[in-house]
C-alpha cells in the first residue's frame, strides 16, 4: 500500500471513488456526478493553496484519498482548513483511513494551519470513530440543513487544533 500525493492525473481513479458517494449516499452534498476534468480542477486547486490532497493506492487499485481546503475564503481565516477522506466501499473498515491519516494529520501539523474541520453527514459513526481517533472533537451539530435522497440531514463538526502551531 503506497500513500502520496495527488496529481491531475488521478482525476479519474479519485472521480469514480467519489461518484459512487454522490450517487449512493448521503455523506456528501453533491447530487451530479463529477467528471474527471472537474476532478483535475479540484486536484489542482488544492494543490496551487499550498495544500495536501493525499491517495492510498495498492499496487494499480485507488483504495482512497484525503484532502484539505480552506475553511472560508476571508482572511482571518487563513490559519483553519476543512478535511475530507473518501475509501472505496470495499476497503471501508480495513484500518486504511486510520494508515491514510497518519500521514495526512502530520503534513496539516507541518503547515501554517492551527484548526481542522471536518464536518460529517450524521449518522457516521465509523467516520466519527476515524475522526475521534486522531483527537477531533465535536464542536456542532446543524440540524437537517441537507436534503438528499429525499430526506433531510443533519451535519456535525468536528474540530482539531494544533496548539503548537507554528505562526
Amino acid at each position: 500500500m503506497e500513500i502520496r500525493s495527488a496529481n491531475s492525473s488521478d482525476a479519474r481513479s479519485i472521480a469514480a471513488i467519489y461518484n459512487h458517494f454522490v450517487r449512493t449516499s448521503v455523506v456528501t452534498f453533491e447530487e451530479e456526478e463529477l467528471p474527471e476534468v472537474e476532478m483535475a480542477s479540484r486536484i489542482e486547486m488544492v494543490e496551487a493553496s499550498g495544500l495536501p490532497w493525499y491517495v492510498v493506492i495498492d499496487g494499480h487499485t485507488f483504495i482512497g484519498y484525503a484532502y484539505a481546503t480552506p475553511w472560508k475564503d476571508r482572511s482571518a481565516y487563513r490559519y483553519s482548513v476543512e478535511i475530507t477522506i473518501y475509501l472505496a466501499p470495499r476497503f471501508s473498515g480495513k484500518g486504511i483511513g486510520t494508515a491514510l491519516y497518519g500521514e495526512f494529520i502530520p503534513a496539516l501539523r507541518r503547515r501554517k494551519i492551527h484548526s481542522v474541520l471536518a464536518g460529517i453527514a450524521l449518522p457516521n459513526p465509523s467516520s466519527i470513530a476515524l475522526h475521534e481517533r486522531f483527537g477531533f472533537s465535536k464542536v456542532a451539530h446543524l440540524m437537517q440543513v441537507g436534503f438528499k435522497m429525499n430526506g433531510w440531514i443533519d451535519v456535525g463538526y468536528w474540530l482539531l487544533i494544533f496548539e503548537n502551531a507554528s505562526l
